[in-house]
């Protein structure tokens, strides 16, 4: 082992657990000769070490399930590599339901396994029996079972990644504490260390924050963002179990726990409900294998399910009580890939207490982006620019971790809320909008209103995976919005200013819009990267000669700002998030002209306003920007309002609608509207890896331009053809629900999965967007199969379409 770091390094990695040993390894298999893993103490002391270490193959995700199992093949495979013994084998796991609710939830997650290629098993209560004999299986109503999820040596796997990276040329150094980051601009130049031996300083061209529970802490110290808190994670060893032998990883999680056999003692762990944060005033310098203090009256509670559950564990002592931290994220979702904040700072922590099963593939995808500059697919659910800056706040994070623990075992709802470190972020509306009703979700932080209630009615979410509570309400608001006229907030989106001499080239270099458009003009449009993927879905604006406002997701905007500002390149531009400055009203539905007549001086026919134009107006005693623009497939308009007159715009046009028989509407009405009428959903229907051609996009793409980013990637899959197409989807049987991942079966085959899904209400019926393969096939032969749907296990016939099944003309939009 090296005992002086050198002073020059292509990329140091901070922090020796199994994810930094996991990306050092992975880079040196990429050729990188020149990587340095720096470890405050010894490898795997942090977290890693007492990790339980299953390794589960099913995540809720395509991407994260292909990262999952990429991670049982290298582990594997790495003792044959490293002589290093992994401890892994394939021992599959047992999933039990105790509700009818459950037993819903993992059949529907076992159709989605079908879908990413997971082998799975529904099974009842016997066939669980017979499998896992020591179960106590009152109250179990079925299971399901995945016969390759393994276990693992968490310590061995990572010192077997440290021995690969090592033996491709890493230097791995253990007892150096990064103590500063030095910066020029956007960029860390220098890792400052200190060890017993001295101190120095490394020249770098990239450093990785694989800093565990100290990613939060080593984040600041690089000027990024890192949102993570350690919780307190108990599990108990018993003594030796006389004539236990390899049984299947066991998770009850409507007991909140899971059962491990570990050479002859059983292991149960638990992600009970209500967690303990630990680590607010700091992780002690001297941390290094460290427990934390026995908390047994927490524990009980599991450990008299978990003895009722499994009767031997009443038979055996308990060896070891074992409380230890982990880190989590706001959402539970892990963080990988390029801080927003710099250009040369890498992230990979986080993980959830999934840090075993995810390294591996979480190494591998990290090291293909550091490699080739771009993401090798899409990692939306994990990239580090998802998150919002706020939720690095101390408190926030102290408030959230409570919950995020235990809902990796709650039961998994479709439009769950998350209930802990909520009412941060509010739209200039958000009182008025409560004051009527509104029933709020959260959304990158914002609470946004998602459906309103009736007088009388309790205001808040009954979660089932039937219609929930809200499910006639959302209806109705679906109803006034395609027959009348519903209003809605939309203030959370982003919006990004975009000004400067440069700005119009810049723009037609960077989308793939034609932005040589007058004022006023709005244009719809993609950011591609150089495969021809979808980074980003927006409309732009074009404000004046010099200036334009990019409106884009709510959870997207600072990932869409950071690649906006990443490809500047030499233009003569500002980018500004001037998302809080306006409050966005929208006004949709048939009658949405007449209602903004009576409360505007303005003319608002097509001769003045077609649609795709904005245009300054008066409304009641205050101003706005009418946007004629529509995300429900309506004539209509978003009213963009300075902040300080959003309260006066809303009063004047609410008095107005109730005239009209008007409702206030939420985003579940959104997202309805939106499905029947095809428009996708960034994120779910189209990502990076999705080319803007196969998703259907190719109107918004101006290929003529001489020059822009993804062009090449347009023209030649224009020449090579289609090998996918996003299909629309309508169950015909009005009563099954839709979310996401749902398998398409074409003429008996799984073939593909939802990318989302929602009800339609006009359409009467579950409505899906997924893309089907059809390389060599025209539209007609794609559209002549045979189609079905799999909810939970029971294939449903589906209506396919490539064209919009609700006004497939957009006429109404135009009226």
């Amino acid at each position: 082992m090296n005992v002086t770091p050198p002073s020059k390094a292509r990329v140091v990695i901070i922090g020796g657990g199994v994810v930094g040993c996991s990306v050092a390894y992975h880079l040196t298999k990429k050729g990188w000769t020149d990587v340095v893993l720096l470890e405050r103490k010894q490898l795997t002391s942090g977290t890693t070490w007492h990790a339980a270490g299953l390794i589960a193959q099913l995540r809720a995700t395509e991407n994260m399930t292909r990262l999952a199992k990429y991670s049982q093949e290298l582990y594997g495979n790495l003792e044959a590599e490293t002589e290093v013994a992994t401890g892994f084998r394939r021992c599959g796991s047992i999933t039990v339901a105790l509700t009818e609710e459950r037993k819903e939830e993992i059949f529907r997650q076992a159709s989605m396994a079908r879908s990413f290629g997971v082998q799975v098993e529904e099974i009842t209560p016997e066939e669980v029996k017979a499998r896992y004999e020591h179960l106590n299986t009152d109250g179990v109503v079925a299971g399901v079972y995945l016969p390759l999820d393994g276990q693992g040596d968490p310590a061995n796997i990572a010192l077997a990644l440290a021995k690969g990276a090592r033996m491709g040329g890493a230097k791995v150094m253990e007892r150096v504490k990064v103590t500063n980051l030095q910066k020029t601009g956007r960029r860390i130049t220098g890792v400052e260390w200190s060890s017993a031996e001295g101190s120095g300083v490394i020249e770098c061209d990239h450093v990785v924050n694989c800093g565990g529970m100290w990613g939060h802490e080593l984040g600041r110290m690089a000027g990024v963002n890192v949102p993570l808190h350690a919780c307190e994670h108990f599990y108990i060893v018993t003594d030796s179990v006389p004539g236990l032998t390899h049984m299947p990883v066991l998770r009850v999680p409507d007991e909140c726990a899971y059962y491990k056999e570990d050479a002859g003692k059983m292991l149960l762990g638990a992600f009970e409900p209500n967690a303990k944060p630990w680590g607010m005033n700091g992780i002690p310098d001297d941390f290094e294998f460290d427990q934390l203090p026995e908390d047994f009256d927490h524990f009980e509670p599991i450990l008299e399910a978990a003895v009722n559950r499994l009767p031997l564990l009443a038979e055996v002592g308990i060896h070891t009580f074992f409380n230890g931290p982990e880190s989590f994220t706001p959402d539970d979702a892990y963080h990988l890939g390029l801080a927003p904040e710099m250009d040369n700072v890498w992230v990979a922590a986080g993980f959830n207490s999934i840090g075993i099963q995810s390294a591996g593939g979480a190494g591998m995808a990290l090291s293909e982006w550091m490699d080739t500059g771009e993401k090798p697919f899409d990692l939306g659910d994990v990239d580090i620019s998802r998150m919002q800056p706020f939720q690095g706040n101390r408190q926030y994070l102290f408030e959230r971790s409570k919950e995020t623990l235990g809902l990796l075992y709650a039961d998994h709802f479709p439009y769950r809320q998350k209930a802990t470190a909520r009412g941060i972020r509010r739209t200039p509306l958000h009182e008025h909008l409560k004051s009527h009703g509104a029933v709020f979700g959260e959304f990158a932080g914002w609470e946004r209103a998602n459906w309103f209630a009736d007088e009388g009615q309790e205001r808040e979410y009954r979660y089932t995976w039937k219609r929930q509570n809200w499910f006639d309400n959302a209806a109705r608001e679906h109803k006034a919005v395609r027959e009348n006229v519903g209003i809605y907030d939309m203030s959370s989106f982003g919006k990004i200013r975009v000004e400067g001499p440069d700005a119009e080239a810049y723009l037609n270099y960077v989308a793939g819009g034609d932005y040589s458009v007058p004022v006023g003009k709005i244009v719809y449009t993609q950011l591609l990267n150089n495969r021809g993927g979808i980074e980003a879905d927006v409309t732009v604006t074009r404000l004046s000669e010099t200036a334009y406002l990019v409106v884009t997701p709510a959870a997207t905007r600072l990932a869409d700002e950071t690649w906006l500002r990443r490809h500047v390149g030499d233009h003569r531009v500002v980018i500004t998030d001037v998302t809080a400055g306006e409050a966005v009203l929208a006004v949709m539905g048939p009658n949405s002209r007449a209602l903004l007549q009576k409360v505007s001086p303005n003319d608002f026919t097509n001769a003045t306003n077609p649609f795709g134009t904005a245009q300054d107006i008066e409304i009641g005693m205050g101003l706005a920007r009418a946007h004629r623009v529509t995300y429900v497939g309506e004539l209509g308009w978003e009213l963009y309002v300075s902040s300080d007159m959003a309260g006066h715009v809303f009063e004047t046009l609410h008095a107005a609608a109730q005239e009209m028989g008007a409702k206030l509407c939420g985003m579940h009405m959104m997202d309805s509207c939106r499905i029947e009428k095809g428009f996708r959903h960034f994120g779910h229907d189209i990502t990076c890896e999705d080319h803007v051609l196969e998703a259907g996009l190719g109107f918004a793409v101006k290929r003529d331009k001489p020059d822009f980013i993804g062009r090449e990637a347009v023209l030649k899959k224009r020449e090579a053809g289609l090998e996918k197409r996003l299909v629309q989807f309508r169950l015909k049987d009005p009563e099954p629900l839709l979310y996401h991942a749902e398998p398409i079966i074409r003429n008996g085959e799984v073939v593909g999965f939802l990318s989302s899904g929602n009800y339609g209400h006009t359409l009467g019926g579950a409505m899906g967007l997924g893309y089907v393969p059809c390389k060599g096939e025209k539209a007609d032969e794609v559209l002549s199969s045979s189609y079905e749907i799999e909810v939970a296990g029971v294939r449903v016939a589906a209506e396919a379409s490539l064209k919009p099944l609700y006004d497939p003309k957009s006429e109404r939009v135009k009226v």
